[in-house]
């Protein structure tokens, strides 16, 4: 009598997409969307708002905002990544990979920023609960120039 065993394996591939360079990508589009938060966004959005989504009491110091925005930043690199692994032709191009990290920045700021993170504040508590929606044209403008640097930095980066 012959008996079978099967055995189930999960394997995770990273052939779509290099994970490493979207978080390098996420990184440098971050720094320069905070930057544009420093600069040309009314505070308290690095003191205040961002700290608050995890329940630090604000008024935190703007460094922990920055820490977390960049994280936001290289993990929202990595589903860019992911995304554009679908599609490697998009990654290797880089007029491609900027128009798809444009419309990347775009989506993540409506998805986001002008609907999830109002919800999110309100949640949580937070003192400084913008509206739902949530619509700002510098914001806009900062998640476009993050998902632009994020395009740019993942073509010269990928592979």
């Amino acid at each position: 009598m012959a008996t079978e065993t099967a055995t189930a394996t999960s394997e995770v591939s990273t052939e779509t997409g290099d994970w490493k360079a979207g978080v390098a990508g996420g990184l440098a589009g971050s720094a320069v969307f905070g930057l544009v938060m420093t600069y040309a966004i009314a505070a308290p959005l690095l003191e205040v708002v961002i700290p608050s989504m995890y329940g630090l009491a604000p008024p935190a110091a703007p460094f922990v905002g920055w820490v977390i925005h960049m994280a936001h930043g290289a993990v929202l690199g990595v589903g860019f990544a992911a995304l554009v692994g679908l599609r490697p032709s998009v990654g290797g191009d880089v007029s491609k990979s900027l128009g798809a990290g444009a419309a990347y920045g775009i989506a993540v700021w409506v998805a986001l920023a002008v609907i999830v993170m109002p919800i999110w504040l309100s949640a949580v508590g937070s003192p400084a609960n913008p509206p739902l929606p949530n619509v700002s044209a510098m914001s806009a403008v900062g998640h476009l120039a993050y998902g632009v640097v994020l395009g740019g930095a993942y073509a010269a980066l990928a592979n």
